[in-house]
């Protein structure tokens, strides 16, 4: 018998055809899953100095046990009162104030509580250690965090990007206007990362392309080329003659004038980018006030972010000299630390201040998360595939001995991570704690950067304690 095509479609059964159907549906939700797998991936470093005040981090309807029950006292350092494990969804429970402008990225917000970063020195901050978790308050050890996952996730210009209000801890509070050192990123030993202070030269050096004309850029490309060919061929000279460190310091300086030549090239090819998302250069970007610069920095690496030049910033909002005046503050944040209950210039508490420093933080966070999350990206937006991580330089304390070390999230690895959460580990050398280390291993197992199943230093007084490997409650 002669079978037709329609009579074949006809004898096409309807669970076959779901079959077909299904098996359509799985092929697009791979290629869709593939596809969300190459989108790049971006981290944002918030560090503040003097400590992240915990006691105002729990949800409303949460037990505080950073807070002593009977008389409502702080309770610093090691005084944490004792409890489990606490692993709730932020859905049902209010804010705490200090994070209400982030309230509508609820189910994109993660609070960790009680990790610690003992066992290497520092008194107001734990400087290169913040982020490599090695002894190196002052010299860096080891590459840092930032600057690994930078080089993991490279596609622009810069591996990684820093901003910073200054580099000194005390003395002269006025803010820098050039390159600084804020002890913090580095690339590895000896290799730290110089920060732009000023936001007018980190205009300009981001999106220095976007003011000039392609015949401008394709001259000054001309020009950098010129100049390593004659640097290289003078080097060649001068090398022969030098031994030892001074060939080494020669080589870095070398190193420079070629990694700025790249930086240049990468930079003419993202021209377009760089021209459609440069934010406007305002008078702003040349202003000493505290809250101006704050405001600018984040300005510049929202916008370094969705144009591509880098998919790692940090940002060294203050340190111990800073001042915010326009919070009716004359202490500096030194000062402010030390205050607790005292009151401070303008009438606050210390930690009142403190608080109100964080909330300005958190809105410039807010912020630029509205930004990423105007942007589509694959199937959600860009937000979705960039983590806000707020932090200290000496944990949750101003003098930073590291018991508890408080941490939010923001944002999102697509997926990899759990979000919406509020996670509080037992308390410092009960069984369950666990430390920072493995916090930055999560983060960089979300993002498929192979490591070991340890990250920095271990604490020599955690030995009974499991501290290998990702925070289980925190991956997906």
């Amino acid at each position: 018998m002669l079978i037709t095509r329609r009579r074949a479609l006809q004898n096409i059964s309807i669970g076959g055809m779901s079959l077909a159907m299904a098996s359509c549906l799985r092929s697009i939700k791979a290629a869709s899953v593939a596809e969300e797998q190459t989108l790049p991936k971006r981290f944002v470093f918030v560090v503040k100095s003097s400590g992240i005040d915990k006691f105002n981090l729990v949800p409303e309807g949460l037990e505080n046990h950073f807070v002593s029950p009977s008389d409502g006292k702080k309770l610093g350092n090691q005084g944490r009162l004792p409890g489990p494990l606490v692993d709730v969804s932020l859905k049902d429970h209010e804010l705490p104030k200090k994070l209400l402008a982030l309230d509508r990225y609820k189910d994109r917000l993660t609070i960790l509580q009680s990790l610690s970063g003992v066992g290497f020195r520092g008194n107001h901050t734990k400087g290169f250690g913040t982020l490599s978790l090695h002894d190196s308050e002052s010299v860096a050890v080891a590459p840092t965090l930032d600057c690994l996952l930078g080089r993991h996730l490279s596609a622009g210009p810069y591996p990684m990007y820093g901003m910073a209000m200054n580099g000194r801890l005390l003395g002269n509070d006025k803010p820098e206007d050039s390159y600084c050192y804020p002890n913090l990123s580095a690339y590895g030993a000896s290799k730290p990362v110089a920060f732009q202070a000023s936001p007018q030269k980190a205009f300009f050096e981001l999106f220095g392309a976007s003011v000039a004309t392609p015949a401008q850029l394709e001259k000054k490309l001309a020009l950098n080329g010129n100049l390593m060919d004659f640097l290289s061929e003078d080097a060649k000279r001068v090398q022969k003659q030098l031994s030892g460190d001074e060939k080494e310091r020669f080589d870095l300086y070398l190193n420079s004038f070629h990694s700025l030549r790249i930086i240049e090239k990468r930079k003419a090819a993202l021209l377009d980018r760089i021209q459609q998302h440069a934010p406007q250069l305002t008078d702003r970007y040349k202003s000493k006030a505290t809250s101006s610069r704050i405001e600018s920095h984040f300005e510049l690496a929202t916008a370094a972010l969705i144009a591509g030049l880098t998919n790692v910033v940090t940002l060294r909002p203050d340190t111990l000299g800073v001042r915010y005046s326009e919070l009716g503050l004359s202490d500096h944040v030194h000062a402010i630390g030390h205050l607790g209950e005292n009151v401070a210039s303008n009438g606050w508490t210390g930690h009142q201040a403190r608080m109100e420093i964080e909330k300005l933080h958190v809105e410039e966070i807010a912020k630029m998360a509205r930004k990423f999350d105007s942007i589509p990206e694959g199937n959600g937006t860009m937000l979705d595939n960039t983590m806000i991580v707020y932090m200290s330089c000496s944990s949750g304390d101003h003098h930073c001995e590291g018991h508890d070390w408080p941490f939010v999230l923001l944002g999102g690895i697509k997926g990899k991570l759990k979000m919406g959460r509020y996670i509080e580990y037992p308390k410092y050398g009960d069984q369950g704690h666990r430390s920072v280390g493995n916090l930055y291993l999560s983060l960089m197992q979300a993002v498929d950067l192979e490591t070991a199943n340890t990250f920095g230093q271990m604490d020599s007084n955690l030995k009974h304690l499991n501290l290998k490997g990702p925070l289980k409650e925190l991956m997906s």
